[in-house]
């Protein structure tokens, strides 16, 4: 494996020691085996250590077990449960089952983090969602359990205390979530960033105008090092948060994944640099609630 000069960060009180990058493989859309292959091999090659997948991506699971099984000792394992092929069904029984298949499909003995999928408050309360994550765990075949969720359910599953990961969409150019990402490493819970700048520049990744607009209203290119594309800088940008303990970005380009790589080994932006872009976004009235 080569070794990456990323940074690491402990997420929280798991004491798992992740890349501040890591490979999230949501990809609904059929790929071939030899470029799953490649993205997934290559993202341990690049020194990645933190993979994300869920029971309802697709065929993800399916593939990290067939390409990356043999090398589970290099990477800490994320997925998610409830899923079905009619959506998400939130029941403790249905949770359990997907749990089961889960690991069949990632074809190993072991889940360091088992998440729920963005299912409300009220969702997780009616189908016992946190008792079954709680059965998992007693197994010993989940080691953490996590909820991948926003605002408004947020604040509530914080007051639970009982989730020791959770997964928050954030970026600096939509900041809702900020001051809650503080909030929630504060309580020793593990941030796992999902969304945002993971999700690229529109034209080039998924991102939405409307929140890369923002992007060239405070003049952030001015900012930028150079030759760094605008994508390496918001994702340095979103870095530079002290607890966004690892960032998720999902590609199946491998030109994409080394890049994000390279962009990240470069490290958080400089303080100066840092708060000259979040004080011209806040005057676009982009700042957290």
């Amino acid at each position: 494996m080569i070794d990456s000069n990323m940074q690491s960060a402990v997420l929280g009180r798991t004491g798992l020691c992740v890349k501040r990058l890591g490979y999230g493989a949501a990809h609904r859309k059929p790929q071939s085996k030899e470029n799953a292959k490649l993205i997934h091999q290559t993202a341990l090659d690049l020194g990645i250590n933190f993979i994300d997948t869920a029971d309802d991506y697709g065929n993800s699971e399916e593939l990290i077990g067939e390409f990356l099984s043999h090398r589970r000792s290099e990477y800490f394992l994320a997925t998610k449960c409830g899923g079905s092929d009619k959506g998400h069904i939130w029941t403790k029984q249905n949770c359990i089952l997907t749990f089961e298949n889960s690991l069949k499909r990632l074809k190993t003995d072991v889940i360091d983090i088992m998440q729920l999928h963005n299912p409300s408050v009220d969702e997780c309360v009616s189908g016992n969602l946190v008792e079954a994550l709680q059965e998992m765990k007693q197994t010993g075949k989940v080691h953490w359990i996590g909820v991948s969720t926003n605002l408004p359910d947020l604040t509530t599953y914080l007051e639970w205390d009982v989730f020791d990961v959770f997964q928050i969409p954030y970026s600096p150019l939509e900041r809702l979530h900020e001051d809650w990402i503080r909030k929630v490493a504060s309580n020793g819970v593990g941030v796992i960033i999902r969304g945002g700048a993971a999700l690229g520049e529109p034209g080039i990744g998924k991102g939405e105008k409307l929140n890369w607009d923002n992007f060239n209203k405070s003049n952030l290119d001015d900012l930028r090092g150079f030759g760094e594309s605008r994508t390496s800088f918001v994702l340095r940008l979103t870095l530079t948060h002290p607890d966004a303990h690892t960032l998720i970005v999902g590609t199946t380009n491998l030109k994409h994944l080394k890049e994000n790589v390279e962009s990240v080994q470069r490290g958080p932006l400089d303080e100066d640099i840092y708060l000259e872009a979040m004080k011209r976004l806040e005057k676009l009235g982009e700042r957290p609630v």
